[in-house]
């Protein structure tokens, strides 16, 4: 993986040397647009109405609109002058527990490995955090930008999670007031919970897959190739259940079958894994 930033954590008096490494990626299948006649790459130009010509890259400059039609214009330098406060140091302000942070907070993961020399002192952040189960909540900029994250231990790892700040989390009193309890059943929340109850199992994220996009990729292949296109099978919709618990009801008779295959289906591949006694001779 390439290295994306390279600093320390900061831990107390303890400078921790890190390498950073970013630990996702969208795979998403990516279109350009053609002009629809000859079917040739649209361009993107970098025009000045104004002035009325193309520009290069050199001559654009940041612009921020502070009244409308009126800019300030902020320079590299003026970038630099900000960040060199402290651009290569991730320091840790606070140690929270994880189930204190709304997921609602967290943005982009990033692996942190540590760099030559400073393998026991990363062993033992991420040790000590282990032990306490917390998490750290530090600064950091990362790319020109300041950010605040999460530091945590997975698989023997630091990971490092940019998380958004107070205000950058949208209101939602815009919104309506939320659910109304007291429009619920007893009975409805008692299927309702059954029906959780059934579905739940442990987390496992290979079980899930990307179906549009492999689909999507398919179709492409097919053209690619000149192939009859086929129409994938898609499961069939719902009935229209108006009932509220019959639509539960369903849904649990449904969960418990499935449930009871996947137990079936396990079993059937457990029994295959045992070895076979061996035969007895004469």
């Amino acid at each position: 993986m390439k290295t994306l930033w390279k600093g320390a954590v900061s831990f107390g008096l303890v400078n921790i040397p890190v390498n950073m490494y970013a630990a996702t990626e969208h795979k998403d299948i990516k279109f350009n647009y053609l002009h629809k006649e000859c079917q040739g790459p649209i361009e993107y130009r970098k025009y000045c109405p104004r002035c009325q010509k193309e520009i290069k890259s050199a001559d654009i400059v940041r612009g921020y609109e502070y009244h409308k039609g009126s800019w300030v214009v902020i320079t590299d330098e003026d970038l630099e002058r900000i960040l060199a406060v402290n651009t290569r140091t991730i320091d840790i302000l606070d140690f929270v527990k994880l189930s204190e942070v709304d997921p609602i907070y967290f943005d982009k993961s990033y692996y942190l490995q540590a760099s030559p020399g400073g393998e026991k002192a990363y062993a033992l952040l991420a040790k000590a955090m282990k032990e306490t189960s917390k998490i750290a909540i530090a600064k950091v900029v990362i790319r020109s930008k300041s950010s605040l994250a999460a530091l945590r231990v997975k698989e023997r790892r630091l990971v490092l999670e940019t998380i958004f700040y107070p205000d950058e989390i949208r209101s939602a009193e815009s919104l309506s007031s939320g659910f109304n309890e007291e429009a619920l059943h007893e009975n409805e929340v008692k299927m309702a919970v059954s029906l959780i109850e059934n579905l739940s199992t442990h987390f496992e994220a290979e079980k899930y897959q990307d179906n549009y996009r492999q689909t999507l990729w398919e179709l492409i292949s097919a053209k690619v190739n000149d192939q009859e296109l086929v129409t994938p099978d898609l499961p069939a919709p719902p009935g229209n259940i108006v009932d509220l618990m019959e639509a539960l009801r369903e849904s649990v008779r449904l969960s418990q079958q499935n449930r009871q295959g996947e137990d079936s289906e396990a079993a059937t591949k457990a029994r295959k894994k045992r070895p076979r006694a061996a035969a007895k001779t004469s």
